[in-house]
């Protein structure tokens, strides 16, 4: 390929004409146009900047660059409605993305930059400032600590007591944690003003890991601040505002601006944001140049791509920005030339730079072409599976002597292809091609978006699209969460001020914080918790363990119980009553189903092995665990009943497809039942589409087959004629009968009605059934259940997801308007979606005038069945642009098209079920957006406010995003377990819920003799021991040491629970993220290291009064210790320990000398562990 370009005579003078530019290329198709760029680019060893029309087209070219270049020398510039990013709360992928091509052209590096015209309108720090900021440290700097965070502040740092999300900076001393926009977090430590160590660090455990010799901290903003651009910047605001007042003829407009007034001195002394300055950016003069201002070539070679796509998309968006600043001056949101919008006269541009065209048509440019050049670019057909048709292709491309590439997308496919044209006796290569082949085929890994022929070259290009039919785009995403879901599900726990918790023997009440308090010369933390009226508890925090979050389904407030009241001790009964119940009827299904026999599956065939290698994508870590615990299942002969959960979109179908395939080859039948007809249709299809190349019957069974097709299905499954049959609640009737059904898959099973599952309860007893479920079941419920509820996980997402870029903002029709154009201008189609059944019809005509080229289809519940369903199958086949809808597509269908989602009134949403919605879009090779809207300048609610501040957060994974999870898993909870038990769940709290079922499953299982109750022969064992402690030491962990309350509860927690060989960890990691501890917390650990040494040695009390500990060794310890290897080791304290035995214990007194006698204190107990006969 590389040969064939660079050697042909047009290319080298397409490559001569841009250099000269004012050329104008023709005749390329979108992937032909990246190919070219490409090798222009790595022949020149030049910078090439493309103008694109906007961020669609700059992502499309993008991913079809990476197919020729490295990622690291592609930039995309990534704007797309920039104000609307101004004025709302939205994800940080495009602010990040315009930083590192901020960053790179500052710095001069060679690469192809992709702008959207977009980015033209948009002023940028100044280059000199901008460069001035640039912060490299290494073992050689030298940095004052105050200098850096000054720096860190000036370049949009945000300071945070811990570093969790991109762009914020922690300080603990001489310890200071940056997480930065791109990259990965570190963590700095300061000796004096050298830097003692840079490391990379672990955002999950805090802890840091890798050593690095240098770092360079990206900018978290785009607009460089120092204090005298701060000042100049609240001057002309405050001189604007001044002006507007003075101007106002209405007491309205004074009272606005006056509000504006305070709103800019409030601001002023909070941190800026790059937000608020990107605002107000237009009124400071030194911002006057957008990004082009960066390029140093005197001739660079620019390019614009579609040029009078270019000029629309210019100014459309122009007049947008018009009506939009227009629209905040008269909220008094803004002030006059605030948001700076630079006037691009794209003529004058391309004229200055001497640009160059691209453009698949001869069209008339309006502007100076010196040069044109046509290139001859025909689109390649599908094969359709028909691979005879590839075969004649592919030789006729031989005797053309071409150079053929087939770039697929998974290793597996790559083997697929060079077989298959290997059979077809075609000359094969891998990855290269000898460079004296005149001729050949060459197979390759990547993800182009699509094949092209180039005759004059004898190139042509097939990718996935054209041999196995693909339209979705698998893509090479650059941004990634730096959270796994498992983390992101586990930190909800972290516990504030505010938060409901649950004491284990006194209730609910309300937690108030970690209190200090100073008795008898010693320092003690307590937590304090509020109850009814003015009751106060103070747990010491020895004692946290008997304290729990309250965990309970969304907008549930708890009842605050009284102390020393009896509700509490009611109230748990009741629980434990239910539970009890739960857990025997889970043991009685458990025992039938052991009882029960099934079929016993074979190990995997070969041919179930080549089934599985043909799908085209990596299985996750999760899908092959689940689908080997599926397998495990079905090759035992215990029918199965296993529950396979994970969010939309995970592989939960492919793993379901994969177990029916294992079915069929051992000749059973398989029914896959879902609750809507419209998802029994594309299960049908993916089934189809997975075993085309296979003799396997596959069938559908709903209201879309006629009563003589109902009735040939029914008869091929009495006869075992078809294999596989999907469909709905028709496949419960009591008129079907199969010749031999082996495996039963059910999806949502929560879905059906109390008759149907019924149906199903029947059918489960002797086939092996598989239950799908997209609600998250959560970790803990899982663990409880184990060993009487088969559930399988998948809580990894599948790889290259695309982010979905999130707004929060309020209800605008200029945005909505824009938001729905904007898709619909890529021929996308919008998810609307509005909860009021009563005036939904209004709202239809409202949009239709607002997006009169859109059509627009209503689904709400009160619809009838098959009313619903024809609209949502009239969406899926893209026959409407907009779906009006309640939140009924809160679950279930795939619209891989639909990639824009509006939320009217998203104050008014539970979050997990506005993280459900936004599931819905983002399910394709597209970026997509969600649009949270709620009413304009409205007075929320308390309980509103705080859901829509937690959804501001919900964009970039914050707590928002925890909540959602937190919700989910209880949803779950009630799902797996019974509606009822949501009610239950919140009376306890979700954690006191889980261990009480905990216990509650293991009586049980003891009671049925599941498992065998461990009896000691010895007396207790060390496990079951607890130690009664109390040294005069001020032992606890200081503020200023350790200022975050998490943090503080997690070193607590983590203290009680460690084992005495864990304790240099916990030191190091101490070190690590606080610096070197106090005394106080030297004692603390102390302390814990000899409470876990003192249970192992079965001692049940270490107390001091005054200057003598005492050590009492339990009754147990004492029958079973070795005396003499006691008073051998004791020897050599002489006198400052006495010996006596009293009521079948041994207590040792030891005499407190001065100085540091807590070690002592450890020998001794460690002593005393290693007294013990390990014989006896």
């Amino acid at each position: 390929m590389i040969r064939a370009i660079e050697n042909d005579s047009r290319f080298l003078e397409m490559c001569e004409s841009i250099q000269s530019g004012q050329t104008l290329i023709t005749g390329l198709t979108h992937s032909a146009k990246a190919m070219m760029i490409a090798r222009a680019y790595l022949s020149l060893k030049e910078s090439i900047y493309i103008i694109t029309p906007n961020l669609y087209y700059a992502e499309k070219l993008s991913q079809d660059l990476l197919q020729y270049c490295e990622p690291q020398v592609i930039y995309v510039y990534g704007i797309q409605n920039y104000a609307l990013e101004l004025y709302s709360t939205s994800s940080p992928e495009l602010l990040a993305e315009r930083i590192r091509f901020q960053d790179a052209l500052s710095n001069q590096q060679k690469g192809i930059y992709i702008i959207p015209v977009e980015g033209l309108m948009k002023r940028v720090t100044p280059k000199k400032l901008w460069q001035s900021h640039y912060l490299e440290i290494d073992y050689q700097t030298t940095i004052d600590r105050d200098e850096l965070l000054k720096k860190l502040i000036n370049i949009g740092y945000e300071r945070r007591n811990r570093v969790t999300s991109i762009g914020e900076y922690a300080v603990r001393g001489d310890i200071i944690d940056v997480f930065p926009i791109y990259g990965d977090p570190i963590r700095i430590e300061l000796f004096g003003d050298e830097i003692d160590y840079i490391k990379l660090i672990d955002i999950d455990s805090q802890r840091s890991k890798d050593r690095l010799e240098s770092y360079v901290i990206p900018k978290a903003t785009e607009f460089v601040m120092t204090d005298d651009l701060r000042e100049k910047l609240r001057q002309q605001m405050n001189d604007k505002v001044d002006e507007l007042i003075k101007a106002a003829n209405t007491k309205e407009d004074q009272d606005g601006w006056e509000s504006f007034k305070k709103l800019i001195d409030y601001q002023f002394n909070q941190y800026l944001n790059h937000r608020f300055i990107g605002k107000y950016i237009g009124l400071i003069d030194e911002y006057n140049r957008n990004i082009l201002s960066y390029i140093e070539s005197s001739q660079p070679i620019i390019l614009v791509d579609e040029f009078r796509r270019v000029e629309e998309s210019e100014s459309v968006t122009a007049t947008e920005l018009n009506t939009f600043t227009q629209d905040l001056l008269m909220q008094y949101k803004s002030l006059p030339n605030a948001l700076g919008v630079l006037d691009t006269d794209l003529k004058a541009i391309v004229e200055r730079y001497n640009a160059s065209f691209l453009s698949l048509f001869t069209t008339n440019m309006d502007t100076r072409i010196e040069h044109t050049l046509k290139f001859s670019c025909k689109p390649i057909e599908g094969i359709n599976g028909q691979y005879d048709i590839l075969s004649s292709m592919m030789h006729k491309y031989m005797q053309d002597e071409y150079i053929v590439q087939c770039i697929v997308s998974t290793d597996i496919r790559m083997k697929k292809v060079q077989q298959m044209l290997m059979d077809f006796d075609l000359p094969v290569y891998m990855e290269t091609i000898p460079r004296e082949a005149t001729r050949g085929i060459v197979i390759s890994k990547g993800h182009p978006s699509e094949g092209f022929d180039l005759p004059y070259m004898k190139y042509a290009l097939f990718t996935d699209v054209e041999l196995f039919g693909d339209t979705k785009q698998k893509r090479k995403n650059k941004t990634t969460s730096k959270l796994t879901n498992a983390e992101k599900i586990k930190s909800y726990q972290e516990l504030k001020k505010g938060d409901y918790v649950v004491h284990i023997h006194h209730g609910v009440g309300q937690y108030l914080g970690i209190e200090t308090m100073y008795i008898n010369k010693m320092h003690q933390d307590y937590m304090k918790i509020q109850y009814k009226g003015t009751d106060q508890l103070f747990v010491p925090i020895d004692q946290m363990d008997l304290v729990q979050k309250y965990v309970a389904n969304d907008n549930v407030t708890p009842k605050i119980y009284k102390l020393g009241g009896t509700d509490w001790q009611k109230t748990k009964a009741r629980v434990r009553a239910s539970i009890d119940d739960i857990a025997e009827q889970l043991m009685k299904l458990y025992e039938e189903r052991s009882r029960a026999k099934g079929h016993k599956f074979q190990k995997d065939t070969s041919e179930q092995q080549t089934f599985e290698l043909d799908f085209p994508y990596e299985p996750t870590i999760d899908q092959v665990r689940s689908l080997n615990e599926i397998k495990h299942d079905m090759e035992d002969d215990k029918p199965m009943d296993r529950l396979l959960c994970g969010d939309v979109g995970y592989g939960k179908t492919e793993v379901a497809v994969r177990a029916a395939f294992k079915a069929v080859m051992e000749g059973k039948q398989v029914a896959f039942l879902v609750p809507t007809t419209i998802l029994a249709q594309q299960h049908y299809e993916t089934i189809i589409e997975r075993m085309s190349e296979y003799p396997i019957e596959v069938r559908l069974m709903s209201r879309f087959r006629t009563t003589k097709q109902i009735n040939e299905t029914k008869k091929g499954l009495k006869e075992g004629i078809i294999d596989i049959v999907v469909g709905t609640h028709k496949l419960l009737g009591k008129t079907i009968e199969y010749k031999d059904l082996g495996l039963l898959i059910v999806d949502e099973e929560q879905r059906f009605g109390v008759r149907h599952k019924e149906r199903i309860k029947q059918l489960k007893m002797n086939v092996d059934v598989l239950t799908l479920t997209a609600t998250p079941i959560p970790r803990t419920l899982h663990m409880s259940l184990l060993g009487v509820r088969d559930l399988s996980v998948i809580e990894t997402p599948p790889e290259n997801r695309f982010p979905v870029q999130t707004y929060v903002i309020e209800h605008n029709k200029k945005f909505i308007k824009e938001a729905i154009q904007r898709e619909l201008s890529r021929d996308g189609q919008v998810f609307y979606l509005y909860n009021k059944v009563k005036t939904i019809y209004q709202k239809q005509e409202e949009l239709s005038l607002l997006v009169p080229e859109a059509s627009i289809a209503i689904a709400h519940g009160q619809m009838g069945e098959r009313e619903l369903e024809e609209v949502m199958i009239a969406f899926v086949n893209g026959e409407y642009d907009i779906l009006l809808t309640t939140t009924i597509i809160e679950t279930g269908v795939d619209v891989p098209n639909a990639n824009t989602l509006i939320v009217e009134d998203a104050d008014r949403f539970g979050l997990s079920q506005l993280y459900q919605l936004r599931g819905r879009v983002g399910r394709s090779h597209r970026m997509s957006y969600a649009y949270l809207t709620h009413a304009p300048r409205k007075v929320l609610t308390e309980v509103a406010e705080k859901r829509l501040q937690a959804i501001k957060e919900f964009t970039d994974l914050g707590s928002g995003f925890k909540i959602a999870m937190r919700d989910l898993n209880i949803r779950g909870a009630g799902d797996l377990l019974g509606k009822e038990q949501h009610g239950f769940i919140d009376s306890v709290g979700y954690d006191l819920y889980s261990e009480m079922l905990q216990e509650a499953v293991h009586e049980k299982q003891i009671e049925h003799n599941l498992i065998e109750e461990v009896v000691e022969e010895q007396g207790p064992s060390n496990k079951s021991f607890e130690v009664e402690m109390n040294l005069l030491l001020d032992a606890y962990i200081p503020t200023d040491y350790i200022i975050d309350e998490h943090d503080k509860i997690d070193v607590y927690k983590r203290l009680q629970q460690i084992h005495h060989h864990e304790v240099d960890d916990l030191i190091d990691e101490l070190i690590d993220r606080f610096g070197e501890y106090p005394k106080s917390v030297e004692y603390l650990i102390d302390i814990v290291e000899i409470k876990s040494m003192a249970k192992e040695a079965f001692v049940r009390t270490i107390k001091q009064q005054d200057k003598k500990v005492y050590i009492i060794i339990s009754e147990h310890g004492s029958n079973v210790i070795h005396g003499e290897y006691l008073f051998n080791g004791l020897n050599e304290y002489g006198r400052k320990i006495q010996v006596e035995y009293k009521d079948g214990e041994i207590t040792l007194t030891y005499h407190v000398g001065q100085g540091e006698w807590i070690k002592e204190l450890k020998q001794i107990i460690k002593h005393i562990g290693q007294s013990y006969d390990p014989n006896e």
